[in-house]
């Protein structure tokens, strides 16, 4: 290996600007159900928790949906509340 071969254990992280945007307008989705644990997952972390606005591009309207129904959802034990590598 040469001197100035340098190796990351992560990649780079490289400047890619994704355009933001609610899925749940963009789908036409009017009602974020907290028995659909599939879909709900796709919005939590790793950990278990709930990814914030600025992540995933959600609305401010179908945030708050999605709070109650991930809340919901743990309240029922359809979710866990605290995931160890959930996903």
């Amino acid at each position: 290996m040469a001197q100035n071969d340098v190796r990351y254990l992560t990649p780079v992280n490289i400047e890619i600007k994704k355009d933001k945007y609610c899925r749940f307008r963009k789908s036409g989705i009017k009602f974020v159900d907290y028995k659909d644990a599939d879909f709900l997952l796709k919005l939590l972390n790793e950990q278990g928790k709930i990814l914030p606005r600025r992540i995933t591009g959600t609305s401010s309207k179908y945030q708050k949906k999605v709070n109650k129904a991930v809340k919901r959802a743990r309240h029922l034990a359809i979710l866990p509340y605290v995931g160890d590598q959930l996903k």
